[in-house]
């Protein structure tokens, strides 16, 4: 009688496949920030038609002759969102070819990805022929914030990590203040778009535009506050977690600081908006990142 010798099988997703696609993605999500950050500068500079065909500038690549500072950051801009596109495909396409060393949620989520970078293309082309029109404007940064989002999801996804399941309820709040961040963000979007910022204070036009996104802060902020406290207040939490959850409450502050010096300034100090702009992206990415651990924490309680 011959004894069996056991031999384990080998594990069907590959650990080195697994952290390459993962930092690829957060290299992408890095420079998805820079583009909202650009795009920003883009718009309070008034540089958002400086090129005025698409998707070529002045029908150069390279537009030498007419380069200058409003010039560049559209060109600039529309090269950080070209080299994305394509960073995304490659993305797309890696994880096709790597399906069996990647966990099979990588292919759909990819693929969407890509989808969100084709639209926002499309937006991108729309907000240069069709001259800046507000609605396509917000959509444009809406796609984007969504597009950063998914990334951030999809590296958390893909980073080991060993819980304590106790985050519980934590995982609605945190959700619910990354939703309230988001519309926030859009309303911003819309009060830049439509200079409404700049028209209630000079003449009384578009107030409630205005006062919609001021508004938009306190329950944004209540949200943030009770994640941050109640974080506080579960002894078990991940430190991770909590220090997620301290980073969100510090960019709040921080994000209501700023928004209060762009009003007072009106609006005159371009790089106070900028910051404004990518400290609110920087608090939409925390709270998807804690939205995403938290859910993965809570259910360890389904598996134990």
């Amino acid at each position: 009688m011959t004894e069996s010798v056991y031999q384990p099988q080998k594990p069907s997703i590959s650990p080195n496949i697994v952290v390459l696609m993962r930092r690829f993605i957060w290299k992408i999500a890095v420079a998805t920030l820079a583009l909202m950050m650009v795009g920003s500068a883009t718009r309070v500079m008034n540089a958002g038609l400086a090129c005025p065909d698409w998707p070529l500038c002045y029908g150069q690549w390279i537009p030498s002759q007419q380069m200058n500072l409003q010039v560049f950051l559209e060109w600039f801009h529309r090269l950080d969102a070209s080299l994305i596109g394509l960073s995304t495909l490659l993305l797309a396409g890696l994880s096709v070819w790597f399906r069996k060393d990647l966990p099979g949620w990588m292919v759909p989520a990819s693929i969407f990805a890509l989808g969100l970078i084709l639209l926002q293309g499309l937006l991108g082309g729309l907000t240069v022929t069709q001259l800046l029109r507000f609605d396509i404007v917000t959509a444009h940064l809406g796609t984007a914030m969504f597009f950063f989002c998914t990334l951030i999801v999809m590296a958390i996804n893909l980073t080991p990590y060993q819980g304590t399941a106790v985050a519980g309820s934590l995982v609605w709040v945190s959700a619910s203040g990354a939703l309230f961040v988001y519309v926030q963000s859009l309303l911003g979007g819309l009060v830049g778009s439509r200079w409404a910022a700049h028209q209630c204070l000079g003449g009384s036009q578009l107030c409630q535009v205005l006062h919609s996104h001021i508004i938009g802060v306190f329950p944004t902020t209540f949200t943030v506050f009770v994640l941050v406290f109640l974080s506080l207040r579960t002894p078990a939490l991940s430190p991770l977690l909590k220090k997620l959850s301290l980073t969100a409450g510090g960019l709040v502050l921080g994000q209501i600081l700023l928004g209060v010096a762009t009003l007072r300034l009106h609006l005159q100090v371009e790089p106070l908006t900028i910051t404004h702009h990518t400290v609110a992206a920087l608090l939409l990415g925390t709270l998807v990142a804690f939205t995403s651990i938290a859910f993965r924490d809570r259910s360890l309680n389904y598996s134990l």
